[in-house]
């Protein structure tokens, strides 16, 4: 079926090629999820930028902004490159399994083609997308938490992440994608979320945590094909069909090992059961000069068509804690969630349209029993050019939560019965976040972020803790420098 609908869409693609041109109209894409900006409060860096609107430091460097003068000969050609470094110093001062402090860091490289230049194709584009990724996490090593307090966690390789066409048909209303494509950089996103450091507020731990090998979202891409309709008046629909594990693990969550079997992201799956994702979209009060404050709203959810696990019994009906159990969990079909995301625009400063006070609600569902994590939450709050002198910085506060599903917490009942042993059991897990995104220049920025974990993995026991007592609450402090040429 997968192979089936790529081909479908590369012909659809194709009417695009050269001999249908057509007249475009210009799009105005500025914000996180490649949609007209409505956040006030959108940083002006992102680790979560999908191509779009990214500021550059190119204009502060003066003489050093293109020395050999590539640039300048590429873009008339059609031809844009990017650069995007991150670095995050973070440590767990109290709390966790243990404490301790890492450093790890991740240089992004951006390729856009602009075919229409290039070859006459019009509406036309190429992207790829690369990751040099370095350094040790937090969370895997420190924590043992299901929220990631970094985004860029991720084990250290030099992988392919995208690689996509994009075609562009009916007035510019319709986009065909095809390729390599992540899901987490255009669905389930909040403009006012990219803010914040940790990788929870980008693609949200419920799909995370109960897609196999943590779902088409970073570190691994998937083949894809995705299709988005805006027919006006602030409406948008897409939807995506991706090969449903990226990396051929076979099993949910973000496991290490999914990223050890695709560490170069050329493995290009296509012969998985297929993952669904679709979303509708309604901006609003987004005209130029509008007295109204904007805001996004969209609703969404997922479906896999593959076979899980199950949490507690096993192939014969017998709870997996039992010692009669034969140790293979039966199996369950598929996969299935439904979100919403709320993104407002709640105060603008006098005479500003991008200084202000934003805020962002994500909630999400999964009642299929295959799901680790039945239910999400997070919330929060930002506001750009709050002191004096500082137009550009950003000030965010937010929360998010995590709940187990109730076959999870059951297995941790089975456990505590028939080993005779009181240990926790798991439930669900907060982080509290506070961070603010200071620009140096253009480009450049620099974020102290304040954590705080509580009930880390959902309440798990600490594996380093003889009397079996639950891993501590973590406070993480850190401070994350990006820079965008």
């Amino acid at each position: 079926m997968f192979r089936s609908l790529v081909a479908l869409a590369s012909g659809l693609a194709l009417i695009g090629a050269p001999g249908h041109a057509q007249q475009l109209v210009p799009r105005t894409v500025e914000g996180a999820g490649g949609d007209v900006r409505t956040s006030v409060a959108q940083p002006e860096t992102t680790s979560q930028a999908s191509g779009g609107y990214v500021r550059s430091i190119e204009p502060a460097l003066g003489p050093l902004a293109d020395p050999l003068g590539l640039r300048a000969t590429l873009k008339p050609r059609g031809i844009e490159y990017s650069l995007t470094y991150i670095a995050d110093l973070l440590g767990n001062p109290t709390g966790g399994i243990r404490q301790g402090a890492v450093v790890e860091d991740r240089l992004n490289l951006r390729l856009n083609l602009d075919l229409n230049r290039l070859v006459g194709w019009e509406g036309a584009t190429a992207h790829a997308n690369a990751y040099f990724i370095h350094g040790t996490g937090l969370s895997r090593y420190y924590l043992g938490n299901l929220l990631d307090v970094s985004v860029i966690e991720a084990l250290p390789a030099s992988r392919l992440y995208v690689l996509w066409l994009d075609q562009r048909l009916f007035d510019d209303r319709l986009g065909l994608r095809i390729g390599q494509q992540a899901a987490d950089t255009e669905f389930f996103v909040s403009q006012t979320a990219t803010l914040f450091v940790n990788a929870s507020f980008g693609w949200p731990a419920i799909t995370g945590l109960d897609l196999p090998s943590g779902g088409p979202a970073y570190p691994l891409a998937t083949p894809a094909v995705r299709a988005k309709y805006e027919p006006g008046g602030g409406f948008s629909l897409q939807a995506g069909l991706y090969d449903g594990d990226p990396a051929g693990a076979n099993r949910p969550g973000d496991d290490p090992e999914a990223q050890r079997l695709n560490r170069t992201g050329t493995n290009f799956r296509l012969h998985d059961p297929a993952l669904v994702i679709a979303e509708a979209s309604y901006a609003y009060h987004t005209e130029a000069n509008s007295k109204d404050l904007p805001g996004t709203v969209t609703v969404g959810g997922w479906r896999h068509f593959g076979r899980f696990d199950d949490l507690r019994f096993d192939t014969m009906g017998v709870p997996l804690a039992s010692p009669a159990a034969n140790g293979t969990p039966r199996q369950l079909r598929g996969n299935a969630g439904l979100y919403a995301v709320l993104d407002q625009t709640l105060f603008r400063e006098t005479g500003q349209d991008d200084e202000g006070l934003g805020a962002f609600v994500r909630a999400a569902f999964s009642p299929t029993r295959s799901s680790l994590v039945s239910g999400y939450l997070d919330a929060g709050l930002a506001y750009k050019g709050l002191f004096d002198g500082r137009d550009t910085d950003t000030l965010g506060l937010s929360v998010a939560y995590v709940r187990l599903g109730d076959d999870a917490r059951r297995a941790d009942t089975d456990m505590i019965a028939f080993a005779g042993i009181a240990m926790p059991r798991r439930r669900a897990e907060t982080v509290i976040e506070g961070t603010y995104q200071a620009v140096v220049v253009p480009g450049f920025t620099v974020q102290p972020n304040v954590q705080y974990v509580v009930c880390p993995g959902a309440g798990i026991a600490d594996p380093r803790d003889p009397a079996g007592r639950r891993i501590k609450n973590a406070a993480v402090l850190g401070v994350r420098a990006t820079l965008q040429y």
